[in-house]
């Protein structure tokens, strides 16, 4: 009698265990949905021109030289080496700026030179890129252009993987000072909930958690 009054009270022990521990994961699954305001649909991002990134491939032409016309990948420190110009600062710089300090360097040697800068391969300025972290297909870093949305990098990342809490991701806004907003990628890839995708800002970070069940 005595261990089936102890099996019993076990028992009874488990299953309030499991409660409270579904319970607990229950209301923390709910947070992820409140814990953050929404990210807002769309977004102003003033008119800007392309800054030259490390790793960028450029495409430097000096009219009528072609023996100085050549092709580049800007190095990890930022800078760039010509015939005629062992070291300049690319990165941070846009071409048609970068062009004219490509010129200032050439007339040393050639007679009003005219140089043309021509991006081939783009990775920009890393404090602008968009960085998909987490539970994503591919996590990676995307160039940020104008009108760019959630759905457009995440297609790029290979959207999310099984393991995903797609609805609990999260949007840190680089240029709020890190505020942070809640994204519904679950319904957006899944579902198809158009309403789910919003526009990204230079500098976003979206951080994708794994799903607890």
């Amino acid at each position: 009698m005595t261990l089936r009054f102890i099996s019993c009270a076990f028992q009874r022990t488990v299953i309030g265990l499991s409660v409270a521990v579904f319970a607990a994961g229950s209301l923390t699954a709910c947070g992820t949905f409140s814990r953050y305001p929404e990210a807002p649909p769309k977004v102003q991002t003033a008119d800007q021109l392309y800054k030259i990134g490390a790793l960028d491939v450029l495409d430097i032409v000096v009219w009528r030289n072609p023996e100085l016309s050549t092709k580049v990948t800007v190095r990890p420190d930022g800078r760039i080496s010509l015939p005629l110009v062992e070291d300049l600062q690319a990165a941070g710089r846009n071409p048609a700026d970068l062009s004219r300090d490509i010129e200032k360097a050439l007339s040393k040697f050639i007679r009003e030179p005219v140089v043309t800068v021509v991006v081939n391969s783009f990775q920009g300025v890393s404090t602008e890129q968009i960085r998909i972290v987490g539970e994503a297909g591919k996590p990676q870093s995307v160039p940020f252009r104008k009108g760019l949305t959630v759905l457009d990098v995440m297609l790029q990342a290979g959207g999310l993987t099984d393991f995903a809490d797609g609805n609990g991701a999260v949007l840190v806004r680089g240029s709020e000072s890190g505020k942070q907003y809640s994204l519904r990628l679950k319904d957006l890839l899944k579902r198809g909930d158009i309403s789910a995708n919003v526009e990204l800002m230079p500098g976003d970070i979206i951080i994708i958690p794994q799903s607890w069940f």
